[in-house]
């Protein structure tokens, strides 16, 4: 699906109902009145994920909808918000959506620390001011072969850093999801040491790539698409892209994160998308476009290189993987 607009700077991300939410709705609509339910119908509740509350001041980038290639249309909203990797609350790719639906994102304060000149905190509330939003359309590409494209809402990583003035030996940045068990119910589970941990380059999270997003579609983030906030770096394997992120960290050395901590031979800390780099289950040289019968060829670094192989000059990237 792409969505058109008549001219980009016009419209508003708010003001977007988003073509398969629409869409889904008239089904269910259609649906019920088949079943009988007739006009009655109207007055159930519609699913969880077409109840989101629109985002004000979204403003439109040089990557948002209306720029992209042809061969790159946005995916389906039921797809994105109902097949995800989100272990907090299960490791099935729908259990995502099935467990989190009473997770509470309100209040919500990150805490920034480290290696930097004014630690302190930053809210959800802060993040969401207007004028400080963007819709920004990316690739998403998972190291399990599969990828969509979305239309995430956020702010700049970079901007939101710059406000605690990182000190010169801060070379790289830490990130931790929240630890709450009674509410994510996958934390009960060892499947990784909890909280989640991930980790980037300073010069990464800097990049003005780097989304801090808080939306798809226009709307707040959903709970099992990673709410209240979350980090997308769209050159890198999807598990990089922390979620409901409640720590940042300032660090001289290197931080530990927790794939690399599972199981390090196949998860490395940089996990940039190379397709010359295989897994050492699978490779990585195509990929699933969720929503497409056929494979695709898999894009070094997703299709950012213009923008971000600079970033690793004179590195060998099957070494540092």
């Amino acid at each position: 699906m792409l969505i058109k607009f008549p001219k980009a700077s016009d419209v508003k991300g708010s003001e977007i109902t988003p073509r398969s939410v629409f869409e889904d709705r008239r089904r269910f609509l259609k649906t019920a009145a088949f079943a009988g339910v007739g006009a009655a119908a109207a007055t159930l509740p519609l699913p969880a994920w077409a109840r989101g509350k629109p985002l004000d001041g979204v403003v439109k980038t040089k990557w948002s909808a209306a720029n992209m290639p042809e061969n790159d249309p946005i995916n389906e909203y039921a797809d994105v918000t109902g097949y995800n990797n989100f272990y907090e609350f299960g490791t099935g790719k729908t259990d995502p959506a099935e467990n989190a639906g009473d997770f509470k994102t309100s209040p919500w304060e990150i805490s920034v620390e480290g290696a930097c000149a004014k630690p302190g905190k930053i809210s959800f509330e802060d993040l969401i001011k207007p004028h400080t939003l963007e819709e920004r359309v990316y690739r998403f590409r998972c190291v399990e072969a599969w990828s969509m494209v979305i239309p995430w809402v956020g702010v700049p990583l970079g901007d939101i850093l710059k406000r605690f003035e990182p000190a010169g030996d801060a070379k790289f940045v830490y990130f931790e999801t929240l630890f709450d068990p009674e509410q994510m119910p996958g934390q009960r589970a060892a499947v990784l040491d909890w909280p989640y941990k991930e980790g980037l380059r300073i010069d990464e999270a800097m990049h003005p790539l780097t989304l801090m997003a808080v939306g798809i579609y226009g709307e707040v983030m959903p709970n099992q698409n990673g709410a209240p906030v979350r980090l997308v770096v769209p050159w890198k394997y999807g598990f990089k892209s922390i979620k409901s992120i409640v720590k940042i960290r300032f660090d001289s050395t290197m931080p530990p994160t927790s794939w690399n901590d599972a199981n390090a031979r196949e998860y490395g800390f940089y996990s940039n998308v190379n397709p010359e780099v295989r897994h050492p289950r699978w490779s990585q040289a195509s990929e699933r476009r969720i929503g497409e019968l056929f494979k695709r060829k898999t894009l070094m670094f997703n299709g950012y290189e213009e923008e971000v192989a600079s970033l690793y000059k004179g590195m060998d990237l099957r070494t540092w993987f």
